[in-house]
C-alpha cells in the first residue's frame, strides 16, 4: 500500500482545478534540518514544543495543536491508525528508525525543493543535500549571516581587518547559496537605525567585539554593518535577504539537540517580544527599495498582519506564515486567511520553518494545503473568486512565487 502523503488529505469538496493546484509539489522556501538520529521521548517532545522546553511535570507536548495533529496525520505515514497514542506513536517511530521516519515524512510533504537554513551548525541535523535526498527533492542552502560573522570574529584578526574579511567571507558563502538570512530580531531587535554605519564606528565596535569573540553578536552597530554588507553581496548576486520575525523562540533549550542552548547559533528565545515585529523594519525596507534586493519576512506570527501590510506597500517585500501553520494545525486556515486579507497573492510563499522533527515539515505542508483549501473554498462559495483565480493563487503561494524570487 502506498504511504500516505499530505497530498491525500485535503478537505472536500473542491473544484478539480483547485485541488490539482493544491496537490502540486511545493517549494519550502525556508526550513532547517531535521535530526538524523533517534531521540528519547523527552527529546522528541522538546522538538515539537514551540518553546523547545520540556512540558511541565505531569503534562505532555502531545496535548498541543501540533501534538494532536502528529497523532492524527503523521501516525498513518508511519503505518499506524489515526489518533494512535503518543506511546504507540513513539514506539513505532523508534522501531522504524530516524532515517526511515525522516524519509517517509519528508517525502510525504510533497515538496519539490527545500531551501535549508544551515546557520544552526549542529551535527545532529541533516544537511541540505541529505534533506533533498530523503525528501526526493532539490535542496539549496540559505546562509545565516550571524553564523558567518561568528566565524569571522573567532578567526583572530585585528579590528581594522574585520569589515574586509567579513565582506569576503559573505561573498564566498553566497556563491553557493540561494538566499541570505538574518536573525537580527533575536540579537538587537528589528527597530535598529536603518542607516549604514560609518567605518570608524564599525572599527570601534569590532574592537570591543573581538575582545570576546566567542560571545554572541548583539552590538547594534555591527548588526547594522552585517546587514548592509549582506545587502551589497545580495545585490551583486541577485539573492533575496530573509529576516526571521515574530515571537518564534524555538531553541530555548536546544530543540533537544544537545541538551544545551543554541544561543550561540542565533536563537535566543522570545525575550525580545515586540522588538521582533516586522513593522519595525519599515525604515530599513524603505532604504532597500531602490536597490532591487528582495526582502522576505519569515514566520512573523503573531505579527503576520503587519508583515502582510509591508508586502502590500513595498514591491520588494514578501512574506510566509512559517511554522505557525504547523503549530496552529487545525487552526491554520485562520492564519492564512489573515495573510490573504491584505498581502498581494504574488508576495506570499510557503515555508515550513521546520526544525529538528520531520513531523513538523510534514505537518506544515499538510496544514498549509488544508488551511488554504478551506480559505479558497470559502472565497469561491461566496462568489468572490473564480475557480481559475483560486487555482492560480494556490499555485503562486505553493511554488510559483518562490521559483521566481529565488530563481529556481
Amino acid at each position: 500500500m502506498p504511504e500516505p502523503r499530505s497530498h491525500d488529505m485535503l478537505p472536500t469538496p473542491l473544484p478539480d482545478a483547485v485541488r490539482a493546484a493544491l496537490l502540486a509539489p511545493m517549494v519550502d522556501q525556508h526550513c532547517c534540518g531535521v535530526r538524523r538520529d533517534d531521540t528519547t521521548r523527552s527529546g522528541f517532545e522538546q522538538l515539537i514544543g514551540e518553546g523547545g522546553t520540556p512540558a511541565p511535570p505531569g503534562t505532555t507536548h502531545f496535548d498541543t495543536p501540533a501534538g494532536a495533529a502528529i497523532r492524527r496525520w503523521c501516525a498513518p505515514v508511519l503505518g499506524l491508525e489515526p489518533h494512535a497514542s503518543a506511546t504507540v506513536y513513539l514506539s513505532r517511530r523508534a522501531d522504524l528508525g530516524a532515517a526511515e521516519v525522516n524519509r517517509r515524512l519528508l517525502r510525504g510533504a510533497g515538496v519539490s525543493a527545500f531551501l535549508v537554513d544551515t546557520g544552526l551548525d549542529v551535527p545532529a541535523l541533516l544537511s541540505p543535500a541529505e534533506m533533498g535526498r530523503l525528501g526526493s527533492a532539490a535542496a539549496d542552502e540559505i546562509v545565516r549571516l550571524e553564523q558567518v560573522e561568528q566565524d569571522v570574529a573567532e578567526a583572530g584578526l585585528p579590528a581594522a581587518d574585520y569589515a574586509g574579511m567579513l565582506r569576503d567571507e559573505l561573498a564566498a558563502r553566497a556563491a553557493r547559496a540561494t538566499a541570505l538570512k538574518s536573525v537580527a530580531a533575536h540579537r538587537c531587535g528589528l527597530g535598529f537605525d536603518p542607516s549604514r554605519p560609518s567605518r570608524g564606528s564599525v572599527i570601534a565596535a569590532a574592537g570591543r567585539r573581538l575582545a570576546d569573540p566567542k560571545s554572541r553578536l548583539d552590538d547594534p552597530v555591527l548588526v547594522r554593518h552585517l546587514l548592509w554588507a549582506a545587502v551589497d553581496v545580495a545585490r551583486e548576486r541577485g539573492l533575496p535577504l530573509q529576516f526571521h520575525c515574530g515571537l518564534s523562540g524555538w531553541g530555548l533549550s536546544g530543540w533537544g539537540l544537545s541538551g544545551g542552548g543554541l544561543s550561540g547559533n542565533g536563537l535566543s528565545g522570545i525575550g525580545v517580544g515586540h522588538l521582533a515585529d516586522p513593522a519595525l523594519l519599515t525604515g530599513f525596507v524603505r532604504a532597500l527599495a531602490p536597490l532591487g534586493v528582495p526582502v522576505v519576512l519569515l514566520h512573523c506570527y503573531p505579527y503576520h498582519r503587519q508583515a502582510a501590510y509591508l508586502a502590500a506597500v513595498f514591491p520588494h517585500v514578501y512574506v510566509d506564515a512559517g511554522p505557525a501553520v504547523a503549530h496552529t494545525a487545525a487552526g491554520s486556515a485562520h492564519v492564512l486567511r489573515e495573510l490573504l486579507e491584505l498581502a498581494p497573492f504574488h508576495k506570499q510563499m510557503y515555508g515550513s520553518g521546520c526544525h529538528g522533527a520531520a513531523e513538523l515539515c510534514f505537518l506544515a505542508a499538510l496544514c498549509h494545503r488544508r488551511g488554504l483549501a478551506h480559505v479558497l473554498a470559502d472565497r469561491i462559495g461566496e462568489g468572490e473568486w473564480s475557480q481559475a483565480d483560486a487555482a492560480r493563487i494556490a499555485h503562486m503561494i505553493g511554488s510559483g512565487n518562490a521559483r521566481r524570487v529565488y530563481r529556481l
